[in-house]
């Protein structure tokens, strides 16, 4: 069975057969590690993941293919209120919870978030290509860590477990 990474590679390559692209090797490597992680990546992170792999590639070589796989839809930029472009490798219907305190942006989907009427007054405004919900708050480990919400509203103070966010 193919993985995930391996199929959005052959679609990387189906794009540039299409449009008349070549499939390069710069390309396929900044796409594995988009979509390769579910951190919603920003370009300095994407440019150190790729040097694992290719040590001489630019920031410049990078921040281009980023914008050429967005432009023919194989990645999203996510719009991170005043944080740097943060990009997405999954281009299935979903949406983000955006935690406003440690950055950390995880996908979950909900159909009924996915066919939400948008009142004439937004139809009005142009023809919407797309509907995406940004949900923004404090993530559960923050939450938890000294002076989160509940910790602040308990009057207390919580204990950081130092564990991982679990996979959204």
């Amino acid at each position: 069975m193919e993985s995930y990474v391996e199929t959005r590679l052959r679609e990387l390559e189906a794009v540039c057969r299409r449009i008349g692209a070549r499939v390069t090797h710069q390309r396929r490597e900044v796409l594995r590690a988009v979509v390769s992680t579910d951190i919603h990546p920003d370009a300095q992170t994407i440019l150190a993941r790729v040097r694992e792999r290719m040590p001489t590639i630019s920031f410049d070589t990078v921040y281009r293919t980023l914008t050429f796989l967005e432009d023919h839809g194989l990645i999203q930029r996510v719009h991170v209120s005043g944080d740097r472009a943060r990009f997405d490798g999954n281009n299935h219907a979903h949406h983000h919870f955006i935690c406003t305190r440690c950055g950390r942006v995880v996908d979950f989907e909900n159909e009924a978030f996915d066919d939400i009427a948008l009142p004439p007054h937004i139809r009005a405004l142009g023809t919407s290509l797309t509907t995406q919900l940004q949900v923004f708050g404090i993530c559960m480990e923050c939450n938890e860590s000294k002076g989160g919400l509940d910790a602040q509203a308990r009057g207390g103070e919580a204990t950081h477990d130092g564990g991982r966010h679990p996979r959204g």
